[in-house]
């Protein structure tokens, strides 16, 4: 923290010093520009050289050294910052749009912002749930025919993903059989398609109910174009055509929320059938394993 002040300090010093140089100048110019001929004439070493405090404004010689002083004009930068930036969102066309489109813009924006939420997080989450499932069934069958079941649960507990995690219920049933382990691996299989498919039914709702508001807030916006109409003593075709176009905005805005909502939700739909198969094949990859050494221990012991 007493790095970052003595940066920030060195900086405003910097800024300052070119300021009071550029100042400094100006005045020089000036006083060469209103000197009469006498002046000039007089040798230069007669003029008394300028000293740093000559060139220096008051407001920097008096400039506060305290940090305290210093981080509230950084904060006060700060927030003229951002509220320029909001001037000019406002000043923009979508931040002009926004306002025309009127209240029901308020709910459409609160629908893009958890959209776009539940989107990133089941992107990210299914992402990193993606596996190599023919490397991993290679893994744990060869560690169970080599280690037994034991070997195979560190195998899958070291493996990330749901896939990894019913093999891994599966084998803690091993010894109680295959009936066992075929319940057990249908139990997690049930809880971990739970938790894939968090998060889809929030955006299926929001597919199919922002341009429903879009819907209504053109409805409302209509309305109030014609009471404007009503009310206006000479109707002219740029007063209609201004009102159908602003009430038209929340149409406009619930489709472009709802389209890539519904592209992403198809897409998240189609990941978690891949992984509905790829878990189906890797239990019964299992199941037919544990059968196999099953079926070899029992010849052994005859």
């Amino acid at each position: 923290m007493n790095e970052l002040r003595r940066v920030k300090s060195a900086y405003l010093f910097l800024a300052a010093l070119v300021a009071a140089l550029a100042l400094g100048s100006a005045a020089l110019a000036q006083d060469e520009g209103a000197m009469d001929t006498t002046a000039v004439e007089q040798p230069m070493r007669s003029a008394p050289a300028p000293t740093m405090t000559s060139i220096m404004p008051d407001s920097f010689v008096s400039a506060p050294n305290d940090s305290a002083e210093i981080q509230a004009g950084i904060q006060e930068l700060i927030r003229k910052e951002r509220s320029g930036f909001v001037n000019r969102v406002k000043r923009s066309g979508v931040g002009q749009n926004y306002i025309k489109g009127g209240f029901f813009m308020h709910f459409l924006l609160t629908c893009s912002i958890i959209a776009l939420v539940f989107i990133i997080e089941r992107a990210w989450t299914l992402s990193r749930a993606r596996i190599n499932v023919k490397s991993l069934m290679m893994r744990v069958v060869r560690a169970l025919r080599e280690g037994g079941p034991e070997s195979a649960l560190e195998v899958c507990q070291r493996t990330r993903g749901p896939i990894a995690a019913i093999l891994h219920s599966g084998l803690l049933r091993a010894s109680r059989g295959p009936d066992a382990v075929e319940k057990a691996i249908e139990t997690s299989g049930t809880i971990e398609m739970s938790f894939l498919e968090r998060g889809l039914v929030a955006l299926a709702t929001i597919a199919n109910v922002a341009p429903l508001l879009g819907f209504l807030g053109t409805v409302s916006g209509m309305i109030s174009a014609f009471a404007a109409i009503a009310a206006a003593e000479q109707v002219s075709a740029k007063l209609v055509a201004k009102g159908i176009q602003e009430a038209l905005i929340t149409t406009a805005t619930g489709l472009i929320i709802a389209v890539p909502v519904t592209i992403a939700h198809s897409y998240f739909v189609s990941v978690i059938d891949r992984f509905i198969i790829e878990m189906e094949e890797a239990s019964a990859e299992l199941v037919d394993e544990l059968l196999d050494i099953e079926h070899q221990r029992r010849q052994a012991s005859a």
